[in-house]
Order: structure tokens, then sequence, then C-alpha cells
């Protein structure tokens, strides 16, 4: 496929970038950040114009697109004001989403958050482990925005019943090169119970956007997408038991399973974390 990949310089695009550019497809990054490349066009996602002209095609590069990754983002809470926050990421991802539509393209997968589930969990999850099924929690704006990107999202896939809409509650995005601080959250558990533990290595989050963009099930769908284990060495029903005491535990845990719930996208889109911080440390 021909794709289009915004934020392809962050640490989640930089994989992705690679991982899809292996599998065979051709893949433009468009990111206001990134080095000099044939790959690379610079574009601001907030100027409506810059995306759907990119999108549309460029001269010498590419005169079309079947498929949108969507990562380019503020990507996570206070790194500049709230109000920033908000432009920026809504404005965003409205004009990527438009440009897509205007293009004709059917395919997008674009990230989300965890955050949506209702990080930080100071108010502790209906259940555990979490999934897709109980209503946003947004607590910061960061939050607020992921969320309205996917009621927006649901709002373009009843426009089109040909639209493909995947959105990505990623967890905390780690590369090898993060692993060797892991052992060190066992000295106190709560430090890491803001995201109930969790965490996604990169090349499982790009195995993720691969697969959705492959099966492109019409409609929208969200997904948490997570590693198959937690960032901890203790088990995972201890940690359930002392932090979160009196919250429902809705299935056996084994050992060290995640608790932020991956059922979903393990059966609608195939998907199968293969790589754990435990192999590195």
């Amino acid at each position: 496929m021909e794709i289009v990949l915004t934020g392809g310089s962050g640490k989640l695009g930089r994989v992705v970038l690679a991982h899809l550019r292996e599998a065979g497809h051709r893949v433009w990054s468009l990111d206001v950040a990134g080095e000099r490349d044939p790959g690379f066009i610079r574009t601001d996602l907030t100027d409506y114009g810059q995306v759907v002209d990119a999108f549309l095609g460029v001269d010498d590069r590419h005169d079309g697109i079947d498929a949108v990754v969507h990562l380019g983002a503020i990507p996570a809470p206070g790194l500049v004001p709230d109000a920033a926050t908000f432009r920026n990421n809504m404005l965003a991802t409205y004009n990527v989403f438009q440009a897509a539509r205007r293009a004709g393209v059917k395919r997008i997968a674009y990230a989300s958050s965890e955050t949506v589930l209702g990080l930080p969990f100071d108010t502790p999850p209906p259940y555990i482990p979490v999934d897709e099924e109980y209503a946003a929690r947004p607590e910061s704006t960061y939050s607020l925005v992921k969320h309205l990107e996917e009621q927006m999202a649901i709002q373009l896939c009843r426009w089109d019943p040909e639209l493909s809409i995947s959105a990505f509650r990623f967890s905390n995005v780690m590369v090898p090169e993060d692993y060797a601080a892991f052992p060190s959250f066992d000295a106190d558990p709560t430090q890491r119970k803001w995201n109930l533990w969790g965490y996604i290595d990169a090349r499982d989050g790009a195995q993720a956007v691969e697969r959705a963009l492959e099966s492109a099930r019409p409609g929208f769908e969200a997904y948490i997408i997570a590693a198959a284990d937690t960032v901890m060495s203790r088990s995972s029903a201890s940690l359930a038991a002392e932090v979160f005491p009196g919250v429902e535990v809705r299935e056996g845990l084994s050992e060290h399973e995640t608790l932020l719930g991956i059922d979903k996208a393990r059966r609608l889109l195939g998907y199968d974390p293969r790589h754990s911080w435990r192999d590195h440390v």
C-alpha cells in the first residue's frame, strides 16, 4: 500500500515507519520535525491546506495514497499549556481525518490513548483487567481530546459505512533501551499504578498498526494495545489486591498478565504481542 504516516519522527512513529517499510509498503512520513529524506514531507498538521495537499499528491513523491496512520500529536499531558494541547491535537486529528475522506482513503489507523480508561486511576477502575466496554473516563485535557477524537471517528464512520477507523489506546510506549529501568519499579508498587503497570513495546505497537491496515473492517473500533505482561516482577493478582482492594477481578490472572485487557485486539486483529522487557533485563 501507499501509506501516509503522521508523526513518523516520534518514538513510536520511527518504529512503525521502519516496520511498514520492511513489510513492503511505501510510506510517506509527515511531521513538523525530521531529517531531510526522500520519504519525509515536512507538514504542519494544524494547517488543513498542507495536510490535504500532502495526501492528494506531492511532486516527485506520490500521486495518491491508500491508507493513513495518524500518530502525530503532543504526546502527553503537561508538556505545553492545556489550551495548546487541545488546539494542536484536536485540530490535527480533524484535519487528518477530513483530508483522508477528501482523498478517498478508507483505511485509517490512529493513536488514541490508554488515558481514556481513567488514568491515573486515582479513582479505581470499575474492574480488572480493564477493557474497551466501559464509558471513557478522561482525567486531563490531553485525555479529553483523545475521547473527543474517538467520538468524531464514530460519527465519520456513520457518515461513510465503507470507512474503517481503528483507534489504538496504546499503553506507555517503550523501546529496548528503556528496559534497564524496569527492575526499579518493584520497590514501590504505587509508582506505576497510574496505568495499571502497563506498557507496550514499540515493535508490538507497529504490529497492531499493520494488522489493522491489512484487515480494515468497515466501521470504528477502539483497541487497547499493551504488552502481554506488566512492568513488575510481582504477580498481577497481588498488585491488584494491594493497590486496588475491593475492585472486582473479572478473570483469573496468570503470573504477570497485563491488567490492560488486550483480548479484543487479539480476537479482531490477530494481535499477538511478542516482546517483553523480561527478555532484555
